[in-house]
């Protein structure tokens, strides 16, 4: 890294694959940096509606969760040769408290999709988070009301098991009993 006068901090790629020290280089700008199989991935600053989304889904985990559980909002899970950075994460109880989860300690990982994002979070995110071992994903599509697409560990990756919309609130078993209402998000 060179810091010059008036100039922007200037880094430069590593000679071989990307890993978790090399993130500690960008500036905390609203971008997310990801790590995948030792290739950055950036995702642009997420907006509004996607906060706002997140915040919700956050609210509402919390107030289900038994003693113990965490749910964290853009906690970091490494595994192997990638780090991710999930919009919500849910942590099991005796979790290590690491900066970048354990996959062993998730219990649930939700992403929100956003046009940047879209392919990323449907594609590539879930076949890693099942690689890792993480029972269950969640896929919101937010717009133009959210949706929401549950997922179980199956023996070949995830398994669709629900879609649910609207205002009615809908029980949701995995990673504990909860009772969601998408519509409510926004």
């Amino acid at each position: 890294m060179a810091i010059g006068t008036n100039s922007l901090v200037r880094w430069t790629a590593p000679d071989g694959p990307w890993t978790e020290p090399d993130l500690h280089l960008f500036p905390q700008d609203g971008h997310r940096y990801e790590i995948v199989d030792g290739s950055l991935h950036v995702t642009p600053p997420l907006d509004g509606p996607h906060e706002t989304v997140v915040r919700a889904l956050v609210t509402v985990l919390r107030g289900a969760a038994p003693d113990g559980w965490w749910v964290c909002a853009r906690l970091g899970i490494e595994s192997g040769t990638s780090n991710l950075i999930p919009d919500v994460t849910v942590l099991r109880p005796h979790s290590s408290g690491a900066i970048w989860a354990d996959p062993a300690d998730v219990a649930l990982v939700v992403e929100v999709e956003t046009a940047t994002s879209r392919r990323f979070d449907r594609l590539l995110k879930p076949t890693l988070y099942a690689d890792a071992g993480i029972e269950t994903y969640w896929r919101i599509e937010p717009d133009p009301e959210p949706v929401l697409h549950t997922y179980a560990l199956g023996p070949d990756g995830y398994v669709h098991e629900k879609t649910m919309q609207g205002a009615d609130l809908v029980k949701v078993d995995a990673p504990f009993p909860v009772r969601v209402s998408p519509s409510a998000w926004l």
